[in-house]
């Protein structure tokens, strides 16, 4: 490793930020990596589906070495900005050359319609957070009826209807989707662990419903219904009786009920299939009909924390549209659209450039690419001096102004304790659900 010249503030210990502090390291940054989360990993550890135990292990084993290299300091428990006790313009102050934002998509993106508020009404990364065991969420309870419908046509749907029909065993829950079969985004890994519940005989009467439309569009049926009975031969055993349905081309506009006997149904309007320039899209046809449902979900994506200190357009943060440090003809400089001009030493990158882009990999090739670009600003910068005094000073105001700042020391004695505990416990991986838990396992 080569001699830190410069350095570099990273909020967000995700995938992106994980990746992004390595490559900075290797061209010879400090990097300080800052988490509001105790462990890293953000939805690398608190959103990918809690039973995946093989993968989410590899990839704590991968951000393991990154944090054990002496280039790279961690400080979880951290909030920047968000009502915490640093800002921007702090670290700024404080002598760092660059700040990378990788804070991932912390909001919530909604359809902003009637009946949204009601008791029985959750977004899905709420619903993930939870049964991932992430503190605050972990405690909170979700009330979930019998009949579930899912809003979304991708993975996160499917990991919801995964754990309504495996976890809490509902008695049905119905995909309620925009367009037609030909456009859903999950895969057929993802079906396959409920695919044993599908409602087979549903499934036809919808092809059957929606084959017209579909054909109008030049959308092959018989192609698209390959992405839902292609996994019944590797389907996972069932455990439960819950009907898994889809609803195509229906759009919510209204979810019904009120604050005393919370959801009852979910008021959608009809769509057909239209081809515009070669591009298949889902218009409206007025007519409406109502699903009935206690609990409905929205899996629809997610947009960046409005309440982070970023100036914000349209739910996302914006980029220089002519960058001055380019990689891969894509631009990692934060812009700011209330003065028209670049956020100087400021960098984006992962969920918090473009959200709800791709998974894991799309996050670690877009951190190293913001690494990239800040490498390369750097170098029109001069090295800094006296480097390790500057870190030093900026730790002591940091626990001045935190209580509890969790270091890479701490995080090496919570893996123990949930280590030890796992096996006392004969479970594959066991995760204090609290903050306070986790605190008294590091011995805070």
């Amino acid at each position: 490793m080569v001699d830190s010249k410069f350095m570099v503030a990273v909020i967000g210990a995700g995938p992106a930020g994980l990746y992004a502090a390595r490559k900075l390291a290797e061209g010879g940054a400090r990097v300080l990596l800052f988490n509001r989360d105790i462990k890293p990993g953000g939805l690398a550890e608190y959103g990918i589906y809690w039973d995946k135990f093989k993968m989410k292990q590899g990839l704590r084993n991968q951000f393991k070495q990154i944090l054990s290299i002496p280039q790279v300091d961690y400080y979880g428990n951290v909030t920047v900005c968000c009502g915490g006790n640093i800002v921007l313009e702090d670290l700024l102050d404080s002598g760092f050359q660059a700040v990378l934002v990788a804070t991932g998509a912390q909001g919530t993106k909604w359809l902003r319609m009637p009946g949204e508020n009601l008791p029985g009404v959750y977004h899905a990364k709420n619903i993930a957070f939870h049964y991932n065991l992430l503190p605050p969420f972990s405690g909170k309870k979700y009330l979930l009826g019998r009949h579930v419908a899912v809003v979304g046509a991708g993975n996160v749907m499917m990991d919801i209807a995964h754990y309504l029909i495996r976890d809490c065993k509902v008695d049905e829950v119905v995909a309620v989707v925009r367009r037609g079969p030909a456009d859903v985004k999950f895969s057929r890994k993802e079906m396959e662990g409920v695919a044993a519940n599908l409602d087979l005989e549903a499934l036809d009467k919808e092809f059957i419903r929606v084959s017209p439309s579909m054909q109008a569009a030049k959308q092959d049926p018989a192609a698209a219904k390959a992405a839902f009975t292609d996994a019944l031969p590797k389907a996972i055993e069932p455990v439960s009786q819950t009907r898994f349905h889809f609803e195509f081309l229906a759009t919510p506009v209204r979810i019904m009920g009120d604050w005393m006997s919370g959801v009852t149904g979910l008021k959608v309007e009809d769509n057909m299939l239209v081809s515009v320039d070669g591009t298949v899209k889902a218009r409206g046809t007025g007519n409406t009909h109502q699903i009935e449902a206690d609990t409905v979900i929205f899996a629809i994506g997610d947009t960046v924390d409005r309440d982070f200190c970023m100036p914000i357009y349209n739910d996302i943060y914006l980029t220089v549209k002519d960058p001055r440090f380019p990689v891969d003809k894509l631009s990692y400089e934060a812009f700011n659209p209330d003065s028209n001009q670049p956020i100087e030493r400021i960098f984006l990158a992962g969920w918090a450039r473009q959200a709800s882009t791709g998974l894991v990999g799309y996050a670690r090739r877009d951190g190293e690419n913001a690494a990239e670009a800040i490498l390369a600003y750097l170098q029109t910068q001069l090295p800094m001096r006296d480097l390790d005094n500057v870190v030093e000073k900026f730790e002591q105001r940091l626990e001045e102004t935190h209580q509890r700042v969790v270091n890479k020391t701490h995080l090496a004695k919570l893996e123990e304790v949930e280590k030890t505990e796992a096996l006392r416990q004969g479970v594959e991986e066991f995760k204090f659900p609290t903050n306070d838990e986790m605190f008294t396992a590091m011995g805070f």
